[in-house]
């Protein structure tokens, strides 16, 4: 039976009020693989992105962001779950069999579906167990390292913007700038960056020849990612819906060099974050809070009216895109537990507040295992770069490799890292103050690793599984509970190997 034309009307009427909430605009996250802010926008004398330079001038521009930990699912469950990983579970990379504790802890596209929203993903979730993100549309679920089909990516955008005038919620996960770092794909970047263009990242505080190569390589990644995000926002223009669209770019953690990538150093944790809204948000902004990927979930859910999740540890970022200047964080925490298994395994946690950071190894006066995984993963050789070096740099690389229990760093003398100073008298102050805010965090978030039985576990199970990991079923989502782990699922086993990437 047809509804009668009067409830057609009070139903269109109640449709257009919806679309023209200004308070319920569209959300779309593009989120790159593997760069820190080597932007122009974020004064990258080397980079060529006038896409993401024009987004950060039309919107806010987040100089002080960070992800809570630096490899991929971890921090990708954190943008998803709002929580940091040692609360969700996902301690490491998906495909190594690392998962939330629980496919029922809240998420980004299921609250915001329960508003109305679509939900729609295009490249890699990379947070297990997938089931637990109900995307209505999901395209290229793999990583897709190769770079095959990237002009598919503002296709399907568009496929999905296009389809409806339902709000909607989209994140475009792109492949760079993961390694390999391919310098040009289909003729993407026209211009590919040459070693004389580009020098390698301050905080690496090694240079030579082959060094520079590698890294121009990264550059040309970055280029080309700048060319595909604009394609998806062309895509967004061209729809009609961009003046009512929350952008936000950000990448999922830093560069995969040495002290970047799968460390809690500043080049693994800081990241670019810009967010354009024309209907909503003062554009032109650069703000300079101390800001985490666990306030884009409550950002969201009060944008799409969703009940906010207790217990949240973020917070909207709301009123910093309208331009307000509300008391905001001191302190701001990250960590690191692992990225795949037994190769760069190293648990720690850190607090920074505007100016000092603090860094506490949980297995101090060990080796770092990550130490020679990353100077032996498809890397020129840095270890005579690393011996040619000023002395402050090599001893920042010795601390790597066999790090104590607590590292300290004034991030305003010294931004890069270089000089511990917690044995240094004159900063006994800053170093007791940020133990004792680091304490009452891990107190406060529950962190499992403060029960030296649950880290000494751990640490035995990650020992025990090595490269098996993708077919073991891990027992920490159980014991840091008192919990013991139910007999493996093969057929669970199997399908993960088949998903490995």
């Amino acid at each position: 039976m047809r509804p009668a034309p009067a409830l057609l009307l009070v139903l269109g009427l109640a449709w257009t009020a919806l679309r023209a909430d200004p308070a319920r605009p569209n959300i779309l996250f593009l989120v790159s693989e593997d760069n820190g802010p080597e932007l122009g926008s974020y004064g990258d004398p080397h980079a060529r992105t006038p896409v993401l330079d024009r987004l950060a001038a039309e919107g806010v521009r987040f100089n002080r962001a960070y992800v809570t930990q630096a490899g991929c699912s971890q921090s990708r469950s954190s943008l998803l779950t709002g929580l940091y990983p040692h609360q969700n579970g996902q301690l490491g990379l998906a495909t190594w069999g690392f998962r939330l504790y629980r496919p029922d802890i809240p998420n980004l596209p299921r609250s915001v579906r329960a508003e109305g929203y679509r939900t729609g993903i295009i490249g890699k979730l990379h947070v297990s167990p997938e089931s637990a993100f109900p995307f209505d549309f999901a395209e290229i679920p793999a990583a897709n390292f190769t770079r095959q089909g990237l002009r598919d990516y503002a296709r399907h955008a568009e496929a999905f913007i296009t389809a409806s005038n339902q709000p909607f919620f989209l994140s475009v996960n792109f492949p760079d700038a993961h390694g390999p770092w391919l310098s040009q794909v289909d003729g993407l970047p026209a211009r590919p960056h040459g070693p004389d263009d580009v020098r390698p990242m301050a905080y690496m505080g090694v240079d030579a020849p082959d060094v520079r190569a590698h890294v121009a390589n990264y550059y040309s990644c970055l280029s080309r990612l700048d060319l595909l995000v604009g394609e998806v926002l062309g895509a967004l223009e061209r729809s009609g819906k961009a003046a009512d669209t929350l952008v936000v770019y950000l990448g999922d953690h830093g560069a995969d060099l040495l002290r970047g990538k799968r460390t809690s150093y500043e080049g693994g944790v800081r990241i670019p974050l810009l967010a354009r809204w024309p209907a909503g948000a003062r554009g032109g902004q650069v703000r300079r809070e101390l800001v985490s990927t666990i306030d884009l979930l409550p950002t969201v859910l009060e944008l799409a009216g969703a009940p906010p999740v207790p217990g949240l540890p973020g917070r909207s970022l709301v009123p910093l895109l309208r331009g307000a200047a509300p008391p905001w964080r001191e302190h701001l925490f990250t960590e690191f537990h692992t990225h795949a298994a037994r190769t760069n395994y190293w648990p720690q946690r850190t607090v920074r507040d505007d100016r000092f950071k603090l860094i506490e190894n949980l297995l101090p006066g060990e080796v770092n295992p990550g130490y020679d995984f990353t100077l032996d993963h498809h890397r020129p050789d840095l270890r005579a770069a690393i011996a040619a070096a000023p002395p402050d740099v090599r001893a920042a690389y010795a601390r790597m490799e066999r790090p104590p229990r607590w590292e300290l760093y004034d991030l305003a003398a010294d931004p890069f890292e270089f000089r511990d100073l917690s044995g240094d008298p004159a900063h006994a102050p800053e170093l007791a103050r940020l133990q004792r805010v680091l304490a009452d965090w891990r107190a406060q978030t529950a962190d499992p690793l403060l029960d030296p039985a649950n880290l000494a576990r751990l640490t035995a199970e990650v020992g025990r599984a090595g490269e098996k990991s993708r077919e073991l079923t891990w027992g920490y989502p159980y014991y840091f509970f008192g919990q013991e782990a139910p007999a493996a699922d093969s057929t669970e086993r199997r399908a993960r190997k088949g998903k490995a990437r």
